[in-house]
């Protein structure tokens, strides 16, 4: 058999090199064949210049360099096309991910599930804060998804050769891998790992320094569900339901004798009319935005070289 692990990365110095050496560790008991191929999304710092010197001693080393930087999406779709493996596993290079797992991994595989993922039990090194957020954006994603999203289920995943094949088919512009993983269907399982902090350097995906998350939590929300385009035809029911009460109540009222103050009354109906208006219409921007982008018919990456790449 043959093992493809993908690693989409950018400015990881601090960690190539322990991340090839316990790969290196973890993989040579198994007595496999294997390709390690790392998508560059345009590193600024010595990361290529690290992998380049591993290559030297290691021509399982492969490595694919963006043109610009295109994000983990499009990096990790493009690593996934190039893998020839009978399995093929995706995952972040930071080593918050253990790569011990990948043992286990492949007895699930061998087992005849065709996606593994990982799901988190506990996430060292992060906020409350953060943590709370996401608990609540998975919430909110599975609240709305045609699928169910495993919550704590990252991009550290395995595939089997038919499941990926399905996947890299796909022509998204802007996918959703965690999605993805889980639309394709076949046998899937989960295994279960404490999450740890970065071994070294700088998070690249702080919750309040980075779009990516917020981008990562549209991508969720409109990627396998049109139940939010519906909110506006629900909400002009209920609204024009709550202004068919209210007539009433006026009428009523005026029957009465009762005199009822006009300003206040405007000025709210005006302020509620309008916020579902300006929600209404930011979330079919957010659907005609996707639209948008896969009708311009663009690559999602360009690559500027390969090294070791067929």
């Amino acid at each position: 058999m043959l093992l493809s692990v993908v690693f989409s990365f950018k400015n990881e110095e601090a960690v190539i090199t322990e991340l090839i050496k316990r790969l290196k560790n973890i993989i040579a008991p198994l007595n496999i064949e294997y390709e390690l191929i790392f998508v560059n999304d345009a590193s600024t710092d010595k990361s290529l210049e690290l992998l380049m010197e591993q290559r030297k001693q290691n021509k399982n080393i492969k490595i694919i360099n963006m043109s610009r930087t295109f994000g983990v999406a499009p990096c990790t779709i493009a690593g996934l096309r190039h893998a020839k493996g009978d399995a093929v596993i995706y995952m972040d290079a930071d080593l918050q991910d253990p790569p011990e797992l990948i043992p286990e991994l492949l007895e699930k595989w061998k087992a005849g599930f065709d996606v593994v993922h990982t799901t988190r039990t506990k996430r060292i090194g992060e906020s409350p804060i953060k943590l709370w957020l996401t608990k609540q954006a998975y919430k909110m994603i599975n609240a709305v998804s045609d699928i169910d999203i495993l919550k704590d289920s990252g991009d550290f995943k395995l595939l089997s050769r038919r499941a990926l094949n399905e996947i890299i088919r796909l022509n998204e512009y802007d996918p959703f891998m965690r999605g993805l993983s889980r639309w394709v269907g076949f046998k899937q399982i989960q295994v279960f790992y404490e999450r740890q902090p970065r071994f070294a350097g700088k998070t690249h995906f702080s919750l309040f320094k980075s779009i990516n998350p917020i981008k990562e939590f549209i991508r969720g929300i409109v990627s396998f569900s049109v139940l939010p385009l519906y909110f506006s035809l629900i909400a002009g029911f209920l609204t024009l339901a709550g202004v068919c009460i209210y007539l009433v109540w006026i009428f009523t009222a005026k029957l009465s004798g009762i005199n009822l103050p006009g300003y206040p009354a405007i000025i709210t109906t005006m302020l509620f009319l309008g916020s579902v208006i300006l929600l209404s219409l930011g979330i079919m921007s957010m659907y005609i935005s996707k639209i948008y982008q896969q009708t311009l018919n663009r690559p999602s990456y360009i690559i500027e070289n390969k090294i070791g790449v067929d």
